[in-house]
């Protein structure tokens, strides 16, 4: 249930006078509290606590059948998150002490003033909320999934570094604000783009622009369109990108190619919404919001002079920085696999299956081209691919001449890799399989296939290894 909604839930009265429900009800009802429910019979609360949601619980401490200190202690053992607010005519400390300790949110003494009773459900209705609140706060920050993974389904990834880039996109979905994406080239910028105008819930559309190599006068006629007889050859007036993306999304790749000229007309679009179609003398408003991408070290740009420093800090007001697919090389198995899916899909083609032993070629490849890259490369195998098996042979001339790759990126030898990390006394040849079926099935997160990929093997021999190895230590 959503946390807005644990305020609008039904405060039970529950004593065996009926003059007390009567009235108390009365006070509640017009303190503002919609449904107020009564019962005079203890032995009814559980049924129907079991057959609806009730918000807080008023309850008598003394009453005949079950007394209201076992049904607290019944409630707090197995409805915990409702409070439950005690009555009593008896002014014992020592009884309310034992009643708190059983699970009581408050307790109030009979015979109870009306602000007494409209304040202590008020503080119980606000209490269960702010904890609510608290627990869906920190199941979001603490989840390695998003909340709303429908607007991530174009992005394919297992990546706990994505997840965390799904938990930010979600927090600033719905701001106003610009937003910075910065990543190498072909790491899926656009992709992230879409998503956060997905889960915006902006009614007006996406609209992405390219605008690398435009000069200032293309620019602005691009974005923010021109008058009629402006110049030559301007017939008529048009609207630029900024007027018919209307209240949706605005996106500008390839941000760090902009002119000086240009960047000034884009820092005024953000400081005050408003923008000069060329040849106008009268300003528009735009109600667009502008996300921006670029693989340029866009601070380094400022240093040297090629951006303006208080336009980055107006567009970095949410930043998103997406890791290379080196960095997230757990990926590579499903993403190639779906990349060949697609491939076959739009050359009208069955898939062919993937050897395992490609996951280990590309582990051990760089990709400076990223995903992009992974997925002409998965394009080129299937367009070429003539049997069942998808040959690995399109993927090593891709790959020639290229050295394996650490995750820093930096070319290195496997051997070289394994040498500074051997203990003094040299692993069995057993002990050794072990360790690296072991590590090559944490980093497949469980799945044999990718880990028999990762391992050069196939996942029939994999098994073998596994069944002997559990066989030994029975």
């Amino acid at each position: 249930m959503q946390c807005k909604d644990l305020g609008s839930l039904p405060i039970l009265l529950v004593d065996d006078e009926a003059q007390l429900l009567h009235s108390a009800s009365l006070v509640l009802r017009s303190a503002g509290f919609a449904e107020v429910l009564t019962l005079d019979d203890s032995r009814k609360v559980l049924p129907l606590l079991a057959s609806q949601p009730i918000g807080v619980i008023v309850l008598d401490l003394t009453m005949p059948h079950l007394s209201g200190r076992e049904l607290l202690e019944q409630i707090a053992a197995e409805y915990p998150e409702i409070p439950v607010i005690m009555m009593t005519a008896t002014n014992d400390l020592q009884i309310a002490v034992q009643c708190m300790r059983s699970g009581a949110s408050d307790y109030l003494l009979k015979p109870v003033e009306q602000n007494c009773l409209v304040a202590a459900v008020r503080r119980a209705v606000e209490g269960r909320v702010l904890r609510a609140e608290f627990l869906s706060l920190k199941d979001r920050l603490l989840t390695n999934s998003p909340h709303e993974p429908g607007g991530f389904a174009d992005i394919v990834t297992q990546s706990p570094a994505m997840f965390a880039i799904f938990r930010y996109i979600e927090a600033i979905a719905a701001s106003p604000q610009p937003v910075l994406i910065t990543g190498e080239t072909g790491a899926g910028k656009e992709l992230i783009a879409r998503a956060l105008h997905r889960l915006s819930g902006r009614p007006g559309e996406l609209v992405a622009v390219n605008v690398a190599g435009l000069d200032d006068t293309l620019f602005s006629d691009t974005l923010f369109g021109h008058a009629k007889g402006s110049f030559t050859g301007a017939e008529r007036a048009r609207d630029g990108l900024i007027a018919s993306t209307g209240e949706g999304t605005l996106f500008l790749d390839e941000i760090g190619d902009l002119s000086i000229a240009s960047q000034v007309k884009l820092l005024r679009l953000l400081q005050d919404g408003s923008f000069y179609p060329i040849g106008a003398d009268r300003p528009r408003q735009s109600r667009a919001r502008i996300i921006v991408a670029t693989h340029c070290d866009v601070r380094r740009q400022v240093e040297l002079g090629a951006f303006r420093k208080d336009l980055y800090f107006r567009l970095r007001t949410h930043h998103i920085q997406l890791p290379p697919l080196r960095e997230r090389r757990e990926d590579l198995p499903q993403l190639t696999l779906h990349f060949v899916e697609k491939a076959a899909d739009s050359l009208r083609k069955p898939a062919p299956s993937v050897p395992p032993a490609l996951f280990q070629w590309l582990h051990n490849y760089a990709f400076p081209g990223n995903i992009r890259e992974l997925e002409g490369m998965a394009f080129d195998a299937v367009a070429r691919s003539q049997g069942a098996v998808l040959s690995l042979q399109s993927f090593k001339e891709a790959i020639a001449d290229q050295a394996p790759f650490n995750a820093d990126g930096d070319a290195m030898d496997g051997l070289t890799a394994l040498s500074g990390q051997f203990p003094e006394r040299l692993p069995t040849l057993k002990e050794a399989e072990e360790a690296l079926i072991a590590e090559a099935l944490q980093r497949a997160q469980g799945n044999q296939g990718v880990a028999a990929g990762l391992l050069g093997i196939s996942r029939q021999a994999l098994n073998k290894r596994l069944i002997r190895r559990d066989t030994e230590n029975f």
